[in-house]
């Protein structure tokens, strides 16, 4: 995982966190991106929720306190909800930040059910030096996934179905070289090497972008994750590959995050003229699929009683509009 200097938006405390710890947290998590961290807190938050709703007793004589199997249970409960937020979020930031104030809510609880006769010191000691350490991972993850997902970063979500193979379509898109063919406003993708490549497309006003990007992950039939490394358009995202129901193709799902120009502001004029970047992908996506079921993009041209347009009104509305 690269280093990365502290987002602009975040406090002092924030950012002192992150340099004392950045360094020896990302060397130890080398190789993992902070996503798939989170998603194992989810599981872990997921698996230890269950224990506290079905198990209190068990759990209650593990940690040394008295059993209260009400509260363990909400406690669990908690847990759970977190666990599944987490896991059912591609970028769950603010489920992290419930994890960091439940670690904080459990600390005061251990802390005060020491104090009591019938608790076993030892025990609660141990326990609470175990929940201290999670609770420094879970603050961790959480300003590093704010670190890279920054207030003023749009998320898009499009997704499409198919007739084709996970195989047939990932083996397509991971030669980013084949995407100028279904993507209108990209006009050429060089490869550097197996993770980097070299883009260039036409932007708003016909004004030409650059920029170089990574692969971050991948997972073969599966899933790509990139990230833009330097140029003018600062971006993350992931494309995902799931076979549809019924073997009826492959649901093709991408992700992006991105800085718009301007902001907020900028983001609602792009897309009042069709150029904000969720409309350009939901036609690129429409366009790879006619491609690659059919081999070209369909129009009726050349019909005695046709029209010079696709069999996609969404597509036609799309290019008419640069």
């Amino acid at each position: 995982m690269e280093a990365k200097a502290p987002v602009a938006g975040a406090s002092a405390t924030e950012k002192g966190i992150l340099a004392m710890a950045g360094s020896s947290f990302t060397q130890h998590w080398q190789g993992t991106s902070v996503k798939q961290l989170a998603k194992g807190l989810g599981c872990f938050s997921v698996a230890l929720g269950c224990a506290e709703i079905f198990a209190p007793d068990w759990l209650a004589e593990v940690v040394g306190i008295r059993s209260r199997p009400l509260l363990i249970g909400a406690l669990g409960l908690r847990e759970l909800t977190s666990g599944l937020g987490i896991l059912g979020q591609d970028r769950p930031t603010g489920w992290m930040w419930s994890r960091v104030v439940g670690d904080a809510i459990d600390l005061a609880l251990l802390e005060a059910a020491r104090e009591e006769r019938d608790s076993d010191g030892d025990r609660v000691v141990g326990a609470l030096a175990a929940v201290a350490g999670v609770t420094v991972i879970d603050l961790l993850c959480a300003l590093l996934l704010r670190r890279e997902t920054p207030e003023d970063t749009a998320h898009v979500v499009q997704t499409i179905t198919i007739g084709r193979s996970p195989e047939e379509l990932f083996n397509f898109w991971r030669d980013f070289e084949n995407l100028p063919q279904v993507m209108r406003n990209l006009e050429s993708v060089r490869q550097i090497d197996d993770r980097r490549s070299h883009w260039v497309a036409r932007g708003p006003g016909g004004r030409t972008l650059q920029w170089e990007a990574k692969i971050t992950d991948e997972r073969p039939n599966e899933y790509i994750s990139w990230r833009s490394r330097s140029g003018a358009f600062p971006h993350s995202g992931t494309v995902r590959f799931v076979p549809a129901p019924g073997e009826r193709g492959t649901i093709v799902r991408v992700e992006l995050d991105y800085e718009p120009p301007g902001g907020s502001l900028g983001r609602t004029v792009a897309r009042l003229f069709g150029q904000a970047p969720e409309q350009k992908i939901q036609l690129d996506l429409y366009r790879m699929k006619q491609i690659l079921e059919t081999g070209v993009v369909m129009t009726t041209e050349g019909q005695p009683a046709g029209r010079s347009s696709s069999t996609s009104s969404v597509y036609d509305w799309g290019t008419t509009r640069g």
